[in-house]
């Protein structure tokens, strides 16, 4: 099975690190700096048990690549419709492209049943090139919790002693290429479940994002600096309920939010949106904000929390020129 990791950053970089450890016959896409010291000095990755070292092929061509059995996309939100075309060609007929991201995905309501089944989100995709070049039958969700950043070019740190990715089909189909991808991983220390159920496990990492994320970009500051606070403990809990409200509305279940935001409040990590803010990489504010609640409105749930802090944070991205509205 030949798998490429499109986006060979710090995620990304951290599954192939795992996968090339497990055998797997894995290719990269990457850029820049850190392209060039994988390709000379190999991809190291840092974890809690020692140090991965590997020499996958790299490139910044994707046509230089065979067609691929499974292409792990791990390359933030705002970039995917610009790459759609090169994720579609690297892919065999019957491949599948696992995107590992934060928020709500592009592919969404492909198979979601009932009236909303088929609904184009087009903050996320807004000339329909993914759903084009990639096709959501081919999609397949993956949702992450590992803390990883990019130490230097071509290193990698895992910073949890626990790594876990959720992933499952939109269909909730079983798959033996999803199978196969879990016993890779498992036994090297990336711990992969697949559900039938991937929206339900979007869902309870989004309740959790929506809070930490705008909070974060906000504060500047990890979650336990900032909801020791008790009246922003009492926004972030009002915040989780409506973001609750929103996923039970799709008929989703986001799982308990009061464990959710106990787990937060100890967090020393400085989400990942923020950290996007503080080195002026673009921010996924569209996927993990404004397209929650555009779902708000269309499943006709009150919001007022998120839509204060969220219109306040994402006001912050774009003062900071990181974010525009591509609605507008």
């Amino acid at each position: 099975m030949k798998i490429c990791v499109y986006g060979a950053g710090a995620v990304g970089g951290h599954i192939a690190g795992r996968l090339v450890a497990a055998g797997a016959e894995v290719s990269l896409i990457a850029r820049g700096r850190h392209l060039a010291a994988i390709q000379q000095h190999g991809l190291r990755v840092e974890t809690r048990d020692g140090e991965l070292v590997s020499h996958p092929a790299a490139t910044d061509r994707p046509g230089d690549l065979e067609p691929q059995d499974i292409v792990i996309v791990a390359v933030k939100a705002p970039a995917l419709p610009a790459i759609a075309e090169h994720i579609g060609s690297l892919l065999k007929k019957d491949g599948l492209a696992l995107f590992v991201m934060n928020g709500i995905p592009w592919w969404y309501f492909h198979a979601h049943g009932g009236s909303l089944d088929g609904t184009h989100l087009r903050r996320l995709d807004p000339g329909g090139a993914l759903w084009d070049h990639v096709d959501p039958g081919r999609a397949v969700g993956a949702v992450a919790y590992t803390a990883c950043s990019v130490v230097e070019p071509g290193v990698i740190r895992a910073e949890n002693p626990r790594n876990r990715l959720i992933i499952g089909r939109p269909d909730g189909r079983p798959d033996a290429r999803l199978d196969a991808l879990v016993s890779l991983l498992n036994p090297g220390g990336l711990e992969v479940a697949v559900t039938p159920k991937i929206r339900d496990a979007i869902w309870a990492k989004l309740t959790m994002n929506l809070v930490g994320g705008s909070l974060a970009v906000l504060s500047a500051s990890p979650m336990k600096n900032v909801l020791d606070k008790p009246a922003i403990a009492g926004i972030a809990k009002a915040m989780a309920t409506e973001a609750g409200h929103i996923a039970r509305a799709l008929g989703c279940d986001p799982g308990d939010p009061e464990e959710g935001l106990a787990k937060l409040a100890k967090s020393g990590h400085l989400q990942s949106i923020a950290q996007d803010l503080q080195a002026g990489r673009p921010m996924e504010i569209d996927a993990m904000f404004r397209v929650p609640l555009d779902l708000a409105e269309l499943t006709q749930v009150l919001t007022p929390n998120l839509d204060l802090v969220i219109d306040l944070a994402a006001q912050r991205a774009r003062a900071a020129g990181q974010y525009r509205d591509t609605t507008s």
